[in-house]
């Protein structure tokens, strides 16, 4: 099981307030704690950048939002970004399908215990509470990366594989063409800290949630 957090409250305003977006929001499945009451008090505040609000019940199901998607079609033709609220897995979905538009995470997704489910999703999300989609073009450097490096490839990868599986692209490849065509480069520069191990935890996860 998981349950999503919003991210800090000024931090999403801000994000709001600068850009043009259009918001996603997935209130998912039933075993997924979603704060959209919370979300939608953040949303009251900022309405002048919100060019459209969608709301999804699996954002993770990447054909049914390819198709929701074209009722935006409009709308995503004039923005700067896109700001989802949802697991992690519903922030790759959304970069995956529109790459060329960056995806701001306004969620943190945490672990708790119990089943999971099973999948067949191409993306996945380590639940680490403290998502950082919108620093690598939508494409976790966690799971995407067989060694989750956090500032970068390894330097072992070969014409664009990984060198633990040669069958499978570096991930942090990946992470550059996205940025490169986003023109978002710069994001690379950006040290990111090592991740707090803290946050996997049960307990204390579920005393700050």
């Amino acid at each position: 099981m998981l349950i999503t957090k919003c991210k800090n409250k000024e931090k999403i305003i801000n994000a709001l307030k600068e850009k043009k977006c259009v918001v996603l929001k997935c209130f998912g499945c039933k075993e997924v704690y979603f704060p959209e009451e919370e979300i939608d008090c953040i949303l009251k505040e900022v309405k002048g950048n919100i060019s459209n609000k969608g709301r999804f019940d699996y954002l993770c199901r990447e054909e049914y939002v390819k198709k929701y998607l074209k009722c935006f079609k409009d709308d995503l033709e004039n923005i700067e970004c896109i700001v989802v609220f949802s697991c992690g897995v519903g922030v790759q979905v959304v970069s995956k399908i529109i790459p060329e538009i960056p995806v701001i995470p306004g969620c943190d997704t945490y672990y708790i215990s119990g089943f999971q489910g099973l999948t067949a999703l191409d993306v996945d999300c380590q639940q680490c509470g403290e998502c950082r989609l919108n620093m690598t073009a939508g494409i976790c450097p966690l799971t995407s990366c067989s060694k989750g490096l956090l500032n970068g490839p390894c330097g072992g990868a070969k014409n664009g594989k990984c060198e633990v599986n040669p069958e499978i692209d570096c991930g942090w490849v990946l992470i550059y063409e996205r940025l490169k065509k986003m023109s978002k480069l710069n994001l690379l520069y950006e040290y990111q800290n090592p991740r707090d191990f803290h946050k996997f935890e049960t307990n204390k996860t579920l005393k700050k949630i």
